[in-house]
C-alpha cells in the first residue's frame, strides 16, 4: 500500500488551524452549544408539523390527501438513511463545513478539490434559501390571517417582503447577540413546539364538526395541479413532505461549538428527525380527518388551506387567528437556528477560503463563537432573496424547491462517493466512534435512491399552464449560483483553493 494511502486518522480542522497558530478560526472559542441545545435548535429549524401545516397546498393540489400520506412516510424514511449517513461521515470527520469537508476526504485526489468546492456552494446556497424559507412563511402567513379577519384588506407581495425583512433584522440581532440568548430562545422555542402541537391536535379532534373516513385520508387522490400524469403530480407534491423533513444537517454546521461532536451530531440528527417525524405525521392525520371540504380548503383567500381549516374546525375568526398565530411563532422562531447554522456554513467555506472576502467572513468573536460578520452578510443575501416575492406568485414553492434541491444535491455527492469508497476502497476508510456497522452499504443506498427520486422532480413547475407569474425559478436561480461558482473557481479558486486542511489524505489514483 503507498504511504499517501495509508488510513491516519485526521485531526479537526480546528486542531489544524490551532496548530498553524490562527487565532481567528470558527471554534477558537470556549464551545458554546450543549448537545441538548444542538438537539434543540436541529428540532426547532425543522418544525416539521408547523412547517406541514402551511406546505400541505401543494401535496393537496397534486395528489389529494393520499399524496400527503404516503408522500410523507416516503420521505422520512429517505431521510432517516440520509440523515445515519451523514451521521457516521460526521464521527469520521467533525467539521461545521459538512458535506464539502466530506468530499475532500472521499473523492479521488484529480477532482477532490474541485468536487469540494461545488458541492460547498451548493450547500451553502442551499442552507441560504432554507434559511429565507421561514421568515417568508411567517410573513405571508401573517398577511393570510389579516385577510382572515379583515375583508376590506389586499393583499400586496411588497407587504410581505417587508414583514419578511423585519424578521430577518431581529432574527440577526439575536444571533449576534451570543449564544445564551440563542440557547434561552431555543428553549424557549423547544417548550412550544411541543405544547402546542398537543394543544392543537387536542382543539382539532375535539371541536372539529365532523371527522373524514380513513378512505378519505389513505385512498383518496385529486390532481388539481394542470399536470395529466397522475404519478408526475403526485410526484410533485412530494415537494410538501421533503422539505418538511430536511435541514437534520444544521447540527453538523453547529458542531465545532459543542462537546464530542463525533458522537452527539449523529444521535442529535436521528434524534430531531424521531421527534420531528412523529409529530408530524400525527399532526397530519388530525388535519386531514378534521380539514372539511378539500376543495373549500384549496380555494381560500388566504393563502394557506390551514387558516380556513382551523376556521372551519373552530367555527370562529378569533380562535383559528389564535391556531395559526403559532404556526407564526414557531416559524418566526425557527429562523434564529436557521441563521446560526448557514451563518457558519458560510463562515466555514470563507475559512477555505471558497468564497470572496474570507479574511472577513471567517472572522470570530473570541468570546462568545459567533461569526457576526458571516451573519451580517448572510442576512444581506436573505434580503435580496425577498425581492422574489414580488416578482411571482409562487414564490414560497420556488424558495423551498430550491433549498430542498441544493440541500439533497449536497446529501448526495458525498454519499454517493462513501458509497464507491465502501465498494472498492473499502480498507481505506478510518471510521469515528459512531458507524453503521453492516447496515452501512444498504443505508447509503436507500438513501441515494431517495435523494436522486426527489432531486429529479423538485425543479418542476408545480402548476400547469406554465406562466412568467407561477413557474418554478428553482433551476434558474441554482444554475446562476453553480455559474457563479465556476467563475469564481476559474478567477481565484483554482489558484488558491486548497481544499479543508488536512493532515493526510485517503486517495485513489
Amino acid at each position: 500500500m503507498d504511504a499517501e494511502k495509508i488510513p491516519i486518522p485526521c485531526p479537526s480542522f480546528i486542531d489544524a488551524h490551532v496548530e498553524k497558530g490562527e487565532s481567528h478560526e470558527i471554534g477558537q472559542a470556549k464551545p458554546p452549544f450543549s448537545a441538548l441545545t444542538i438537539m434543540a435548535m436541529a428540532t426547532i429549524l425543522m418544525a416539521t408539523w408547523e412547517a406541514l401545516s402551511t406546505t400541505m397546498v401543494s401535496g393537496l393540489m397534486s395528489g389529494g390527501p393520499s399524496s400527503l400520506v404516503y408522500g410523507f412516510l416516503f420521505a422520512l424514511c429517505g431521510a432517516t438513511a440520509t440523515a445515519a449517513s451523514l451521521g457516521e461521515l460526521t464521527s469520521m470527520w467533525p467539521t461545521s463545513g459538512g458535506q464539502y469537508h466530506f468530499i475532500a476526504k472521499l473523492a479521488p485526489n484529480n477532482c477532490r478539490y474541485f468536487l469540494s468546492w461545488v458541492t460547498g456552494w451548493i450547500s451553502t446556497f442551499g442552507w441560504v434559501a432554507f434559511t429565507a424559507s421561514a421568515p417568508f412563511l411567517s410573513a405571508t402567513m401573517i398577511q393570510g390571517i389579516i385577510t382572515l379577519d379583515d375583508l376590506s384588506y389586499n393583499p400586496q407581495r411588497w407587504h410581505g417582503t417587508f414583514i419578511y425583512w423585519g424578521l430577518l433584522v431581529a432574527s440577526m440581532g439575536i444571533n449576534v447577540w451570543g449564544p445564551r440568548v440563542i440557547t434561552l430562545v431555543e428553549a424557549f422555542s423547544l417548550l412550544i413546539h411541543v405544547l402546542a402541537f398537543i394543544v392543537l391536535f387536542i382543539v382539532m379532534w375535539v371541536v372539529a364538526p365532523e371527522r373524514h373516513t380513513a378512505s378519505f385520508v389513505f385512498i383518496t387522490f385529486q390532481n388539481n395541479s394542470g399536470w395529466s400524469n397522475d404519478g408526475v403530480a403526485w410526484c410533485i407534491g412530494m415537494l410538501s413532505s421533503c422539505y418538511v423533513l430536511t435541514g437534520y444537517d444544521g447540527a453538523i454546521h453547529l458542531c465545532e461549538g459543542m462537546k464530542t461532536p463525533e458522537t452527539a451530531v449523529p444521535w442529535c440528527m436521528l434524534g430531531s428527525l424521531a421527534i420531528n417525524g412523529a409529530l408530524g405525521f400525527t399532526f397530519l392525520m388530525g388535519i386531514l380527518f378534521c380539514m372539511g371540504d378539500l376543495t373549500t380548503a384549496l380555494n381560500t383567500p388566504t393563502g394557506y388551506p390551514i387558516i380556513k381549516i382551523f376556521n372551519y374546525i373552530t367555527s370562529s375568526k378569533a380562535a383559528g387567528t389564535a391556531m395559526t398565530c403559532v404556526l407564526v411563532t414557531v416559524a418566526g422562531l425557527s429562523t434564529i437556528p436557521l441563521m446560526a447554522s448557514s451563518a457558519r456554513m458560510l463562515a466555514c467555506l470563507a475559512r477555505d477560503k471558497a468564497f470572496p472576502f474570507s479574511s472577513k467572513l471567517s472572522n470570530v468573536d473570541s468570546k462568545t463563537g459567533i461569526p457576526r460578520a458571516a451573519v451580517v452578510t448572510l442576512t444581506g443575501f436573505l434580503a435580496l432573496l425577498g425581492f422574489v416575492n414580488i416578482g411571482s406568485t409562487t414564490a414560497f414553492n420556488a424558495i423551498i424547491s430550491l433549498a430542498v434541491f441544493a440541500l439533497q444535491m449536497s446529501y448526495l455527492i458525498p454519499i454517493a462517493f462513501m458509497v464507491w469508497r465502501r465498494l472498492f476502497y473499502r480498507e481505506m476508510l478510518t471510521y469515528g466512534p459512531w458507524r453503521l456497522g453492516r447496515m452501512g452499504l444498504s443505508t447509503n443506498l436507500a438513501s441515494l435512491i431517495y435523494l436522486i427520486s426527489t432531486c429529479i422532480w423538485l425543479p418542476f413547475p408545480p402548476y400547469l399552464p406554465v406562466t412568467a407569474v407561477n413557474m418554478n425559478y428553482a433551476c434558474l436561480v441554482f444554475g446562476v449560483v453553480l455559474i457563479s461558482s465556476l467563475i469564481y473557481w476559474l478567477w481565484k479558486g483554482r489558484r488558491y483553493y486548497e481544499g479543508p486542511i488536512m493532515q493526510a489524505s485517503i486517495s485513489a489514483e
